[in-house]
């Protein structure tokens, strides 16, 4: 699947891209771990580099199911991300880069 970067609103990802991006998120490790404290500066810090040069990242939080899901949604809200998929306390999570490093981002790396 060749990957488009022209579509307007990263947020509506088509059925398509999601099913790809997930078979790419498979063989992905979780780059950051949220624990404990939550969703820090320094967490979110983190995860807008991991964005900026992956596009296409997995992330571990660590706590329970109703806690998951709020830190969830305040990183979506910080970091402008979409999730892809959750699966326990798994998440992948995708924001497109305006310039993708070929030798960094997973999508072009996987393609």
């Amino acid at each position: 699947m060749t990957y488009n970067r022209s579509f307007l609103d990263p947020t509506m990802l088509s059925q398509q891209q999601k099913k790809h991006y997930r078979a790419i998120g498979h063989i992905l490790d979780p780059i950051v771990t949220i624990a404990g404290k939550g969703l820090s500066e320094t967490v979110v810090t983190e995860l807008n580099r991991a964005l900026d040069d992956h596009e296409l990242i997995k992330i571990r939080i660590n706590s329970d199911r109703e806690s998951r899901k709020v830190i969830l949604a305040e990183l979506v809200s910080a970091t402008q991300a979409t999730v892809v998929q959750t699966i326990g306390g798994i998440a992948l999570i995708f924001r497109a880069s305006s310039t993708p490093n070929p030798s960094l981002s997973n999508l072009v790396r996987h393609q």
